[in-house]
């Protein structure tokens, strides 16, 4: 374990960007200054938020403090579990394998594309008139 009280990674996902900083203590979640079940009410998104803590085996051992923005709940959701991630990574290295085998470290490159000029959205077209 290194000499650092506390343990920062920066997540991304989509849109979103989420700050995390773990530090020693019982497990607390808190995002943007609100517990994390308050502020993502489905358990699908806590479940994604958690997995990095239950791979390593470190679920009651960190207290979270995350602030996230950008993009939409899902988004936000993989954002911190790749901050999390990272962070766990400088509290120890050894952890790395196991993060690394479950995709965690992996930043989810797919984004939305954009749209382009001279139709109505990224990909579709104007319908074509023949008359």
């Amino acid at each position: 374990m290194a000499a650092l009280t506390s343990f920062y990674g920066t997540g991304r996902r989509k849109t979103s960007v989420a700050r995390v900083w773990l530090r020693p203590g019982g497990g607390r979640i808190l995002v943007n200054k609100r517990p994390f079940e308050d502020y993502f009410p489905r358990e699908t998104l806590r479940m994604i938020i958690c997995q990095p803590l239950q791979v390593t085996n470190t679920l009651g051992q960190f207290d979270a403090i995350i602030n996230v923005g950008g993009g939409g709940p899902t988004g936000q959701a993989g954002a911190v579990r790749h901050g999390i991630a990272r962070a766990l990574l400088l509290f120890d290295d050894k952890l790395r394998g196991g993060l690394k085998k479950a995709g965690l470290l992996t930043r989810d490159p797919r984004m939305k594309e954009r749209k382009k000029y001279g139709q109505p959205g990224a990909r579709s077209k104007f319908q074509y008139s023949k008359r």
